[in-house]
């Protein structure tokens, strides 16, 4: 095949990836089985760890339609191969595809079945691939499959599960223990036990064994909790329409698109994605919405009946008919149906395509997170492995020159690479996790705590996260003969009892009763519940008693009503006590046109009502002038500033031809027009109250923080000026894109947010109140001078709309636009992800703080999200909080940020601890000796073990500070730190080394020569001579022992570091207390010689006048490196980068590179009222837009 059969699978959307075909060529399968064997199975780990290359070591390119194998390359460089066996039956996909292709692409899925086939397959094109009319659903998708139709379609889609595997633990296991680190612990193991250290050996096996455990419990832990969500209820019973009519049960796994689903009156939960095409039914969208707020589902409306007919015959898509549309995994409270008919529902998204589907799908396979640390960790072993590659020629050169073997020599490798080093770093993130959980903070991937000490963007959820769930009823503003009326804080009074307004109140809603309880928008019930009227709805035998369905009624509290006496003010008949209102049709609330509205007749009347409630600019369009008050505009806005959510009311008595039929079957636009205005209701969102404390601090520490919700711009940049997200002196900058239309391209509407703040600029000398987007800013402005327009902040704000047109259209816009974009309204839950994606393109470290099963995606791509929810949010996120509020976000930033500086501190000195042992036994190969078994295990255990897992302990520092942390292991203090350090050990050791062979007394040491006078015990030194083959007893190694012990003492004081993002070292008492015994013993034999534990160290006993200079040497030491650190960190990162990088001063991260540029950019930010346009063919080298100014 050639290079261009490249398929490209989902194009366009997030998950594209390129397919080529391979099949398996025999000769390099010869020669790749002749190569595994030649290395021992070392290359078949190596072709394991790299698909890539596996791939291209055995098989040669072919068309995609001959391919045994395919090659997905993910747009996004990762890899995965996929094995395509001629005998695939229809039930199993390969693993690669159910993630990635499952939606667009169904041939994928029939190719899967048999590649020679799938080319010609003419199927008929199911329904979730094409775009379906609307009309056509009622027309051709309403009636139901035949029985065939379903079998073959069931071939063609697959099972409609979603189907979360829970690996087998031998799997799981086999994954965990092929990780490069492992193979290399065994490697070592297995050299130590050939040299009979088996004592460390073990340790080490002990270690390992306990991480991989560990680690594996967690991981299943996490697909059982999946598997169980998923599970809950994704396999249930179903009633299918066939196509004669007959309604047979089928179990909701053998559902396919294009099937007719019965919606059972009690409710169930949704198996797959459906429309509906009867009926209503009552749904808890909590899953998808992250609102646990129960939404009413009317029936897609039928074009081709109502009036308009053709023209208002739309594609049908999911987002758009989201109002008539089940989604899969949300709960249907109850059904609501005509006599005689079902409600029904068309299946349109089966299985990994639905919206559950794509949920879960993102949580199994995540973009992956490629985090610095661990990159940087790999680099440095490679430098550690290079070291100990010339070590290990070095000792094979001296064991040829003096023809002895050194089996030692593989021994350098071990001593360089050190394999404590996983473990070593497991323990400063285990003991992070255990601080976070005592402040309510769950972590299901340890890895990511590391990742949070980076962070410098958090975004926040609005709603539940900042502010309190829902919304409380400020006050209402009547109206009263066309103008306001004051505001009232309520209206439950009497006198307003028969007032249109509070009619509108009480009926203009979609609440119903589910087991006794009021339910649904809890906008519309805490509207409702204001009123404190009774609603009674209609049992299932009335309804079927007067063949049509009953009304819902409602009707105030017997106390609110009057005594019964015809009170001329009032506009209505008092029919005696009994005053109820039914509620005839309902037009459901559409977030497309921002209303909804009832019709209703009061009991005893002739005609009927309308009642409207909906947005204030929707509701004033569709109102009498004449009812409309003057100051309208500047009371909404007045409203609209301080945050509150505004609605307002209208009214309409509807002729008396209108009878109950014409009401169903009336299209909503003839009731909605020449409304009388009634008035407003405000409700107000409360900040929840640790939240601007919270984002103060995060500010302070200069972490930027944004909002993404699913409100609306107003209230979003209110409450981000409220919680001080926004401070009150900055612009907002709205940033309103238009997709391209009737061959205009593409444009950007700049329309600058009002300032509520008083203290602006000096240059603004009239503080007139502005219109609310005003059109011309003061021309002072414009001319102040250059320092005045650098001081001004400002913040753009977004809806998901925008959001989506920029991301198309303005690609080179987009990265300037997040670097100042504070609010992004209306997001959709991929588009959050989305905005994460961007965010993290230009290098920021991203955070994301949300609460509902909304935020699912985007808490899963950000560096690290944190859902306040125990709900499915929690699921996806590595991190749950207990406390339902932000302050948690603060306290995992420091939290991580300690645990970074931790893993930093560990490996510093893990390198150095390789580093001393290293020096320490190359010096002794010199003189052919070695350090003695016992004396390597004081060393690697007592020694290092001990430190590495008291020095991880330090707390986090007390609060966030401003200062950011290296980046990565490979930065230029912590670097020259730890050369440094090297040298400086390298020093010491040598000078011990070659002084001790200058003093007068010494001599190569033999058991006889005892310097120390103790002939007391001449019996041991007989056995001694027979042990010391290895030629381990001599003053060399003594000198090295006690210098060398003592500098990985020093190192480890040096290096571990408390202020400002840990706590200081001396409060960390474990740590303290094992330096100071260690310290106190290393003293003790070096000074007093306890023979016993000379004896098993293979200590040799030196003049005392030695050992105090052995003392001298060893203070000098810590002198030297105390300083040396000190002056690294007082030096600090400025003149070494300087020294590093010559002149280049560029900023690492493209976020601050970007603002350099802006920062000079005069165009930046765009003028109000300007226009940015895209050019039709956008070419990517230069900017693909300009400013055009239409003033």
């Amino acid at each position: 095949g050639s290079m261009e059969d490249v398929k490209i699978v989902n194009k366009g959307l997030e998950d594209e990836m390129e397919l080529s075909g391979y099949r398996l060529c025999r000769w390099k399968l010869a020669l790749v089985a002749l190569g595994m064997l030649s290395t021992g199975g070392f290359l078949l780990l190596l072709l394991y760890w790299m698909p890539e290359w596996c791939v291209k070591a055995t098989c040669s390119r072919t068309a995609v339609r001959d391919a045994q194998v395919v090659l997905l390359q993910s747009t996004v460089r990762t890899r995965t191969r996929t094995q395509l066996p001629h005998q695939f039956c229809g039930r199993k996909h390969p693993r690669t595809y159910t993630p990635s292709s499952a939606q667009k692409h169904t041939h994928m899925h029939a190719h899967t079945r048999n590649p020679k086939s799938y080319t010609n397959m003419s199927t008929p094109p199911p329904p979730q691939d094409l775009d379906v009319k609307c009309s056509s659903i009622h027309s051709e998708h309403s009636g139901g499959l035949s029985k065939d139709q379903q079998e073959y379609r069931r071939l063609f889609f697959g099972v409609n599960e979603i189907a979360v595997k829970v690996p087998s633990l031998f799997k799981l296991l086999i994954k965990e223990v092929l990780n490069p680190f492992y193979i290399f612990q065994l490697f070592s193991v297995i050299l130590w036990c050939s040299d009979e250290y088996y004592y460390y050996a073990m340790t080490i096996v002990l270690m390992s064994v306990i991480s991989i455990a560990t680690s594996l419990y967690t991981i299943k832990k996490q697909y059982v909790m999946l598997h169980d969500m998923v599970l809950a209820h994704s396999i249930v019973r179903v009633s299918v329409c066939r196509a004669d009519n007959e309604i047979e049960e089928t179990m909701s796994t053998d559902l396919v698109p294009g099937d007719v689903m019965v919606i059972p009156s009690n409710g169930t939960v949704m198996p797959c994605d459906a429309v509906l095409i009867s009926g209503t039914c009552i749904v808890n969208e909590s899953m998808l919405t992250g609102e646990s707020v129960p939404v009413t589902k009317t029936n897609l409306p039928n074009p081709l009946q109502g009036e308009k007919g053709e023209e208002c015959d739309t594609v049908y898509g999911t987002e758009e008919h989201k109002r008539h549309t089940l989604f899969c995994g949300t709960n249907v409270i109850q059904t609501r149906f005509y006599t005689g008919e079902l409600v029904k529902a068309t299946v349109v998204r089966t299985g990994f395509s639905t919206s559950k589907g794509q949920l879960v799908r993102s949580i199994l396979y995540p973009k992956p997170t490629d985090f610095k640390l661990y990159r940087d960790a790999y680099l440095f072993l490679l430098c550690l492995v290079g070291v100990a590659g010339v070590g290990f020629i070095y000792s094979i050169v001296l064991s040829i020159m003096n023809n002895t073997i050194v089996v030692k020599s593989l021994d350098i490798i071990t001593i360089t690479v050190p394999p404590a080093l996983p473990a070593a770093l497991t323990a400063g993130i285990v003991y992070a996790q255990r601080r976070l959980k005592k402040m309510g903070i769950f972590c299901i991937s340890p890895q990511r705590i590391n990742i949070c000490g980076q962070l410098n963007l958090v975004c926040f959820d609005k709603t539940g996260t900042l502010t309190e769930d829902g919304l409380d009823l400020w006050g209402v503003q009547r109206v009263e003969g066309s103008s306001f009326h004051h505001t009232e804080d309520n209206a439950f009074k009497e006198s307003l009892v028969k007032t249109h307004f509070v009619a509108c109140m009480a009926t203009c809603h979609s609440l119903t009763k589910i087991e006794g309880q009021l339910s649904g928008d809890p906008l519309d019930l805490k509207m409702f519940e204001a009123t404190g009227w009774i609603l009674e709805e209609p049992t299932e035998e009335e309804t079927s008693l007067h063949n049509r369905i009953m009304p819902t009624v409602v009707r105030p509290p017997k106390q609110l009503l009057p005594e019964p006496a015809m009170s001329p003010e009032q506009d209505m008949v008092c029919l005696s006590t009994s005053y109820e209102i039914g509620i005839v049709r309902q037009f459901p609330f559409s977030s497309a046109l921002q209303r909804m509205s009832v019709v209703v007749r009061l009991l005893g009347e002739k005609r009927m009502d309308a009642y409207l409630k909906g947005a204030p600019e929707v509701v004033a369009s569709l109102c009498k002038r004449e009812t409309m008050p003057q100051d309208f505009a500047e009371v909404l806005e007045d409203y609209t500033k301080q945050g509150f959510r505004v609605i307002a009311l209208a009214h309409r008595r509807l002729e008396s031809r209108l009878t109950w039929h014409r009401v169903q079957n009336i299209n909503r636009d003839h009731i909605e027009t020449n409304m009388e205005f009634l008035g407003l209701i405000i409700m107000q969102n409360k900040l929840k109250c640790e939240t601007p404390g919270v984002l103060d601090v995060l500010r302070q520490a200069q972490i930027r923080t944004v909002m993404v919700t699913g409100d609306n711009m107003l209230t979003a940049i209110s409450v981000a000026r409220d919680c001080g997200m926004i401070p009150p002196q900055d612009r907002v900058i709205i940033a309103d894109a238009l997709p391209p239309k009737d061959g205009q391209p593409a444009r950007i509407n700049w329309q600058y947010a009002d300032n509520p703040s008083k203290h602006m600029s000096k240059t603004d000398i009239e503080v007139s109140p502005r219109p609310l987007l005003d059109d011309n800013i003061e021309i002072s402005m414009e001319d102040s001078s250059k320092e005045q327009r650098s001081l001004e902040r400002y913040h753009f704000a977004m809806s998901g709309k925008s959001f989506t047109v920029i991301t198309e259209h303005f690609q080179d816009l987009l990265q300037k636009l997040v670097l100042h974009g504070t609010v992004f309204a209306r997001m959709a839950p991929d588009q959050k992800t989305q905005l994460v994606e961007t965010l993290q393109s230009v290098d920021y470290f991203v955070g994301m703080c949300g609460d509902g099963a909304n935020d699912c995606g985007a808490l899963k791509r950000a560096h690290s999200g944190i859902s306040l929810s125990e709900l499915e949010a929690s699921v996806a996120s590595p991190f749950t909080s207990r406390t339902p509020n932000i302050s948690c976000v603060p306290d995992l930033i420091r939290e991580g940020r300690a645990a970074l500086v931790t893993s930093f501190c560990v490996f510093k000195f893990m390198a150095l601890y390789s580093m001393i042992q290293y020096i320490s036994v190359t010096l002794l190969y010199y003189i052919l000796s070695n350090l003695g078994d016992f004396q390597f295990l004081f060393i690697d255990i007592a020694i290092i073990l001990l430190i590495v897992f008291t020095m991880s302990l330090n707390p986090a520092w007390r609060e966030l500070v401003s200062r950011r942390l290296p980046l990565g292991l490979i930065s230029a203090p912590l670097l020259v730190s730890v050369l440094s350090q090297i040298l400086i050990c390298l020093a010491f050791q040598s000078l011990a080394f070659l002084m001790v062979r200058q003093q007068g007394w010494y001599e190569p040491w033999t058991p006889e020569a005892e310097l120390c006078n103790a002939s007391s015990h001449d019996n041991s030194t007989d056995n001694s001579t027979e042990e010391d083959e290895h030629n381990i007893q001599n003053y060399e190694n003594t000198t090295l022992f006690y210098v060398s012990s003592f500098q990985y003492l020093i190192v480890a004081i040096v290096f571990s570091k408390g202020k400002p993002f840990r706590q200081p070292s001396y409060k960390n008492w474990p740590f303290v207390l094992s330096v100071v015994s260690l310290y106190v013993f290393l003293f003790f034999i070096m000074l007093y010689p306890v023979s016993a534990i000379d004896e098993t160290l293979d200590i040799v006993c030196v003049p005392y006048s030695w050992r105090v200079t052995l003392v001298y040497i060893v203070l000098g030491n810590a002198a030297v490196s105390v300083f040396m650190e000190v002056s690294v960190r007082l030096l600090g990162s400025k003149h070494v980068s300087c020294l590093c990088c010559g002149q280049r001063k560029v900023p690492k991260a493209r976020y601050m590179h970007l603002a350099q540029e802006l920062s000079v950019d005069p165009d930046w930010p765009p003028k109000p009222t300007t226009i940015t346009e895209a050019k039709p063919p956008p070419p990517p080298e230069n900017g693909s837009y300009q400013i055009m100014s239409t003033s």
